[in-house]
């Protein structure tokens, strides 16, 4: 069951858009949210849906209207979640370009260089960066 649903909690976060940020989750967390919300709808109405191409997601669609009000709205909440964590991902680099100049220098680009020096220089980092770097899902 966990495997189903993180496939599909997968296949639909990656087909997503970034969109502007605010308050982000991760793929773990929004796989806990969705099989406390569908677990009982995918098992119902999707037993022999595929993982591929978005197969779960295809069939609670289509069967919206079965499928329970908390599943149909924790669904939402958590793909506008991701989208946001993926905008913020797409972001922080930028956002945090400065503080990374004056902070980081010498420091190589490249593996994550540059973000272990900002979360080691968390105290100095500027508000936005360090905002920029939770938003992110890097803290």
């Amino acid at each position: 069951m966990r495997r189903l649903i993180f496939a599909f909690t997968t296949g639909v976060f990656l087909a997503m858009a970034p969109a502007a940020f605010a308050q982000t989750v991760g793929f773990a967390e929004a796989i806990k949210i969705l099989s406390v919300s569908c677990g009982k709808d995918i098992e119902t109405y999707c037993k022999t849906a595929t993982l591929a191409n978005n197969g779960i997601g295809q069939c609670l669609d289509q069967n919206q209207a079965k499928v329970s009000q908390k599943c149909n709205a924790d669904r939402a909440v958590v793909v506008s979640l991701i989208q946001e964590r993926l905008a913020a991902q797409a972001a922080a680099p930028k956002i945090c370009e400065r503080d990374a100049a004056q902070r980081c220098k010498g420091v190589k680009p490249g593996a994550g260089h540059i973000l272990r020096c900002l979360l080691k220089a968390e105290r100095t980092v500027s508000k936005k960066c360090n905002t920029a770097i939770d938003l992110a899902g890097y803290r």
